[in-house]
């Protein structure tokens, strides 16, 4: 066998080229051997296919390429019958294809059949090839399909049955009385040798057989009846062709099949009271339609006789005469299918026929008898004046009646409740599944029953969760699932329904009652519910019962109250952040505009003149009178940083503790150095130092700062192991970290501050972690958190945020997480309400909204404080160099040892970055300057800004990197070896998820445009301040609207902080040190050299 290799010549897919040239339908058929695997190909090459496909038999099957087209051949009947493409060669076709075999060259292949009888390989073909063909004309084609296509539909013209006889219409007497329909069955009989009609015989057809018909009225007749099967019939084998002969008529479709049965002439009536065979024929009879009258007459002793005629003009006929009356509307009698109108009363025409004497009734019977008369729906026009009762329609009230399942379920979330459907018709109960019409005896009214009404009702009860208990189930049954039951009543009830468990009805409130009053140092909620009919419940006692996990509250009639979701939406949230006491829920002053901004949507909220009072003064702080400057305050403030200061004064009046949210770059530090220095100043009491928790890498930043801005401030540096030797009352402001205070709880919490203030207060969002305990013992007059992202993840952070600033502003922590998941699981809802209620206790201001204060650029360095294991690697390595360099220098002269002290001064900034860029073994060392920046880049994206990150060093961008990975950080990246730098750049521009850029120095300082971002950061110190602004000016040129915030990092106590110092005096050497340029550096002193080994 030939190695089966796919051709990679497949441009043109096979049967798309050679469809043209099969027909539709052998295609199908063709398709359908392909896909149900009946195709096995056993040979192949380039040139020809030889497959077996299993059909009626196994069928061998040759495709073979011709020249440009192919040619196929078969062994199945229908090729070699009729020398056309057959189902089978196209099966090859696809199969072929499938496997990428004979490939197109062309759109110009075509398909015949092979003129070799055999269908033989080329092999076995003479070398002339004499066999090969061209492809046919297209019109060839055209009319070879229209004969296939012909000779298809002689073909699957069925050979006439039946057409010797006649066929028959026999309506079965006996089995329509047992119900479900009239029963007729389709019979045909033929003549015999003596001219007479044979006995008739069940005639069963096919549908594909009826068209074929010769007599239209059986087409039509045949055609009506297909639809309608009899699923009564006998389906046993012995009885296929009786089954399949038999049909019931029901609904719309009787009236028509009638009359057309009729009309053909051919319609019998088997009679059970004749002989099994006798057939009797009915005509039709096309007259006006019979009617049936129901009389009820006095005997003269106060009894009533029931009887009951047929009439039709002056015609009449005894109730009993026809043999069948339908309910349809038909009869049939004297030997006529004729019209019948029985006015609704055909039940008591049944009845009539069936007994033998007429029934009579006596006085005691009449209520009864009016019932049944109403309940059979008896025209009450029709009957004489006493039995007459009312008609009642109206659109029902739905019930629905719950209860526990009998059985246990084996899991308690599995456990169904059952649920009976009932419809209240003006005070009369319908079960839905009641087969006659409902009556009311008392008030003698038959109710005419709303189906679409109904209907609705029951859909809305699937939408909700209900649903049939087995498919077999009566109307008026439903189950529904435990935990679906609770949701499903409150929709319903608020919809109308009348809702019962157990017994017990459900109430929907009606209206609530809310008040606030005022107490000696607190606000008091009140509030009570009414669900009609008087019965009022206090709020409490409502959220009482939903603490207890009970959806509903038992009211003093039996009912249950429920209230509307909406509603406990709304009260939950408001007495989840109160104190809930017996008859209210019990708030603080400070939660004055949390409470107001609570009850805003509420309507009808009466509140006294104390809390209106509060409310006003809370809503008045914008109109607080500007603070002024302390005299010895150093810098100048701008417009908005001036009102920071009255806003703190704001705080302050109130006593309230706030939350400055500034974009990163504003001047949160310098604000609060103003607010102390002023305090220094003035205290409202006895005078005491302020306290700042910040992180550690900022301590020595605030230290600088209040050095610039308020040189008066007594600092405590409390960080260091001579903390323990520290009096802290002697001091103005007392600088500790996070770390320390975990370890310094107690200490510090014995102290009395005047503020506490949390740098990066974010630092706290979880309430449960020890520095957030920790800051909590603090105790001081007021207290302020400096953040510029309060909230990074959940609503629950601003919790633990404001539990510092105003202990119980926002509840209990539970409390408040339950309130957010009740109103969503984001918390979206809550966040704007809790957000306008803290409004007067948050002061937020992002760069475009003091935009117009601020300089085109602005510049700060920011100082790192190196961490323990940083700081002990950093140390080891100065001291080796200082006592080798020194060594070398004290033999060789410093000239001679330039070159180690370039490279020794290069380790020691490298170690002052990372100190894996020294030790490559240590890539996930600490770096102080990644532990400043990462948190102000996390800040940036969080802002919607974007940031750009330069380094002289290749290396610790690389090390950055991993940590911004570990951060979910989108970032690009550029250095020397970046060569698709426009696409990087297009990328950081114009992508909003991408907003860190991190650039070397090589590769960035000149050619880039990057007006995109806002900030600069630069992670190590430059060799001159032409080079760093030209870092600063890839963000800071022409083409940039927004104001550019600079950040330099350098690590203190390290060579940095040393060459920084000498740029201030010895800008030469400082430049010679950063560009480690021998040359420049022939001014180095051994003196100099010592204090950069310092």
């Amino acid at each position: 066998m030939a190695s089966r290799v796919p051709d990679p010549r497949r441009r043109f897919p096979l049967p798309r080229v050679l469809a043209p040239f099969v027909t539709e339908r052998t295609r199908a058929k063709g398709h359908s051997y392909f896909v149900t695997g009946t195709v096995s190909i056993m040979d192949a090459s380039s040139e020809f296919v030889s497959a077996h496909v299993r059909g009626t038999r196994m069928y061998q099957v040759m495709v073979t390429r011709e020249n440009a087209g192919y040619t196929g051949a078969c062994e199945c009947p229908f090729f070699l019958d009729r020398d056309d493409i057959c189902k089978h060669i196209w099966a090859v076709v696809l199969a072929a294809d499938a496997e990428g075999l004979i490939p197109a060259d062309g759109e110009e292949a075509w398909l015949d059949v092979s003129q070799s009888p055999g269908g033989a390989a080329p092999s076995e073909r003479d070398g002339l090839g004499e066999h090969r063909r061209q492809m046919p004309d297209p019109w060839e084609r055209f009319l070879d399909g229209v004969l296939q296509q012909a000779a298809f539909g002689e073909s699957a013209r069925p050979l006439p049955r039946y057409a010797n006889g006649e066929l028959l219409y026999v309506i079965d007497r006996a089995q329509t009385l047992q119900g479900h329909g009239v029963a007729v069955q389709v019979q045909w009989h033929q003549r015999k040798k003596n001219g007479e009609w044979g006995r008739p015989q069940p005639a069963a057809f096919e549908p594909s057989e009826i068209e074929h018909l010769p007599d239209a009225a059986d087409r039509e007749i045949l055609a009506t009846l297909v639809g309608a099967a009899d699923p009564y019939a006998p389906s046993s084998f012995a009885h296929t062709v009786y089954a399949r002969a038999s049909f019931r008529l029901q609904g719309p479709l009787t009236d028509r099949t009638l009359w057309l049965l009729a009309s053909s002439r051919r319609l019998f009536l088997r009679d059970t009271d004749g002989p099994a065979d006798e057939l009797r024929p009915i005509s039709a009879d096309e007259g006006p339609p019979w009617g049936f009258k129901l009389d009820l007459h006095d005997t003269g002793d106060g009894r009533r006789e029931l009887s009951g005629s047929l009439t039709r003009g002056d015609d009449r006929m005894a109730v009993s005469e026809p043999q069948l009356v339908l309910a349809s509307g038909h009869m049939i009698a004297r030997g006529s299918l004729s019209r019948l109108e029985h006015g609704g009363a055909f039940a008591w025409l049944a009845e009539l026929r069936r007994v033998h004497r007429q029934p009579t009734f006596p006085p005691d019977a009449t209520p009864r008898l009016v019932e049944t008369l109403a309940r059979s729906r008896v025209d009450p026009v029709v009957l004489p004046e006493d039995l007459r009762y009312d008609v009642l329609e109206t659109t029902p009230r739905p019930r629905v009646r719950v209860e526990r399942a009998k059985a246990q379920p084996r899991f308690a979330q599995d456990h169904d409740l059952t649920a009976i459907v009932e419809f209240d018709y003006d005070g009369t109960i319908v079960p839905r599944d009641a087969r006659t019409a409902p009556y009311d005896p008392e008030r003698r009214r038959m109710i005419r029953r709303n189906a679409a009404a109904e209907l609705d009702a029951l859909q809305r009860l699937q939408q909700l969760g209900f649903r049939r208990p087995w498919p077999g189930a009566g109307q008026s049954e439903f189950t529904v699932a435990v935990l679906q039951f609770g949701r499903a009543v409150r929709v319903l009830v608020a919809e109308g329904w009348h809702v019962e468990a157990e017994g017990a009805a459900f109430r929907t409130a009606q209206n609530m009652r809310v008040q606030v009053r005022s107490g000696i140092d607190w606000f008091e909620l009140h509030g009570d519910i009414d669900f009609g009919d008087g019965r009022m419940v206090p709020l409490t006692a409502m959220l009482a019962a939903l603490r207890r996990g009970e959806g509903t509250i038992l009211l003093g009639d039996g009912t249950r109250g429920m209230v509307p979701e909406d509603w406990l939406r709304r009260y939950v949230r408001i007495a989840g952040f109160g104190d809930v006491h017996e008859n209210h829920v019990r708030y603080k002053p400070s939660q004055t505009a949390l409470l107001d901004a609570l009850l805003e949507a509420q309507p009808s909220v009466g509140v006294d003149e104390a809390f209106a009072r509060a409310r006003a003064a809370m809503t008045s702080f914008r109109g607080v009178s500007e603070v002024e400057i302390p005299p010895t305050f150093t810098g100048t403030l701008r417009d908005y940083q001036r009102e920071a200061l009255a806003w703190f004064d704001f705080l302050r009046t109130f006593g309230f503790g706030g939350c400055l949210a500034d974009d990163m770059g504003l001047g949160k530090t310098v604000m609060v150095l103003a607010l102390l220095e002023g305090r220094r100043l003035q205290q409202d009491g006895p005078r005491r130092p302020s306290v700042a928790v910040v992180p550690r890498s900022l301590v020595f930043n605030w230290i600088a700062e209040a050095k610039r801005f308020a040189p008066e401030l007594r600092v405590l540096d409390y960080t260091g192991p001579q903390r323990a030797d520290s009096s802290i009352g002697e001091y103005d402001l007392v600088l500790t970290t996070y770390g320390t205070l975990r370890r310094d709880a107690a200490r510090l919490s014995e102290e009395e501050f005047d503020y506490v203030i949390l740098d990066e207060a974010q630092a706290i969002k979880n309430a449960a972690t020890a520095s957030s305990k920790a800051v909590r013992l603090l105790r001081g007059r007021h207290k302020l958190a400096l953040s510029g992202t309060p909230v990074e993840n959940h609503i629950g952070e601003l919790w633990s945020l404001f539990e510092f600033l105003n202990p119980g502003l926002l509840g209990t922590s539970s409390a408040f997480r339950k309130a957010s998941i009740i109103q969503g699981r984001n918390g979206g809802d809550d966040l704007a309400l809790v957000s306008r209620a803290l409004k007067p206790l948050i002061l937020r201001r992002t760069k475009t909204q003091v935009a117009p204060e601020l300089p085109s650029r602005t510049e700060q360095t920011i100082y790192c404080e190196l961490d323990e294991p940083q700081r002990h690697a950093y140390d080891q390595l100065r001291t080796f160099y200082r006592a080798s360099l020194l060594k070398r220098v004290e033999q060789d002269g410093l000239a001679k040892s330039k070159i180690h002290v370039l490279e020794a001064l290069l380790r020691l900034r490298q170690a002052a970055s990372h100190i894996g860029l020294v030790d490559k073994r240590k890539p996930d060392a600490p770096s102080a300057k990644f532990d400043v920046l990462v948190p102000r880049l996390l800040e940036v994206i969080d802002e919607g800004h974007k940031a750009l990150v330069f380094s002289q060093f290749t290396e610790l961008l690389g090390l950055l990197r991993a940590r911004l990975d570990a951060a979910g950080v989108t970032y690009e990246y550029l250095d020397g070896k970046t060569r698709d730098r426009g696409e990087r750049v297009e990328h950081f521009t114009n992508d909003p998820a991408c907003r860190v850029f991190l650039i070397s120095l090589k590769a960035g300082g000149l050619g880039l445009n990057l007006t995109a971002a806002e900030y600069v950061f630069l992670l190590d110190p430059w060799w001159n301040p032409a080079a760093e602004a030209q870092a600063i000016d890839r963000a800071h040129r022409i083409g940039q609207s927004r104001h550019v915030f600079a950040y330099r990092l350098i690590a203190k106590d390290t060579v940095e902080e040393k060459v920084a110092e000498l740029q201030a005096s010895k800008r030469e050497l400082a430049d010679a040190i950063l560009s480690a340029d021998p040359a420049l550096i022939r001014n180095l002193r051994t003196e100099d050299l010592e204090l950069l080994l310092s």
